[in-house]
């Protein structure tokens, strides 16, 4: 289980920035698709360079970054962006004594666990509604059949539940072993075990 715990991060980030370079790769052929024939025929190479001359724009890829970006942001939004990473506004949760900050920190982990178990039969309902509806450009490549918008749309339900694991995990630990330590706590502990091995004799 430890192996699968150490792995596992690594394996996500290997994912998500391989959609990330998926993403890139499309933007380059969608730019070279349409400017590719411009260039050769401004610099009159249209009869030496025939292939480069009849490129047409591919309108797939403008569908496709879209479909990938959308999985980029809630795939990484659920297994790779970690909990500091996030943008919080805590000037409240700072300022209280421990006590009172492991209580916001069990309310607001046990308002999103609710908040996420409340909205996913009826978000799950509207994405499996969209089962019949198609990509518009988007074919899969080896049955040439276009791609249910059920399919793309449905990493948002695994960001759900993915979401509503980890924050009944930090309920959990809270409740266990108090509130997470805050960005403050984390920088001061380096800090002390920087000087301290700083001052050890080598």
């Amino acid at each position: 289980m430890k192996h699968v715990f150490k792995w596992f991060p690594r394996l996500t980030e290997a994912i998500a920035g391989g959609l990330l370079a998926a993403i890139f790769v499309t933007f380059l052929l969608q730019i070279g698709s349409r400017y590719t024939p411009r260039i050769i025929n401004r610099l009159d190479l249209a009869e030496t360079l025939p292939l480069l001359a009849s490129i047409e724009p591919l309108g797939w890829t403008l569908e496709l970054i879209g479909i990938l970006w959308v999985w980029v942001i809630f795939f990484s939004c659920a297994f790779v962006v970690r909990e500091h990473d996030h943008v919080k506004f805590d000037i409240i949760y700072l300022s209280v004594p421990y006590r009172a900050r492991r209580i916001l920190a069990l309310i607001s982990a046990a308002a999103i666990v609710i908040g996420m178990i409340y909205a996913f039969w009826p978000t799950w309902d509207y994405i499996d509604f969209m089962r019949l509806r198609r990509t518009s450009t988007v074919r899969v490549p080896i049955t040439g059949d276009k791609i249910p918008l059920r399919t793309i749309f449905s990493i948002y339900a695994v960001f759900m539940i993915a979401v509503g694991a980890r924050y009944a995990w930090s309920f959990w630990t809270t409740l266990k072993k108090g509130p997470p330590r805050t960005e403050i706590e984390v920088v001061m502990e380096a800090a002390a075990a920087k000087e301290k091995s700083q001052g050890e004799p080598s």
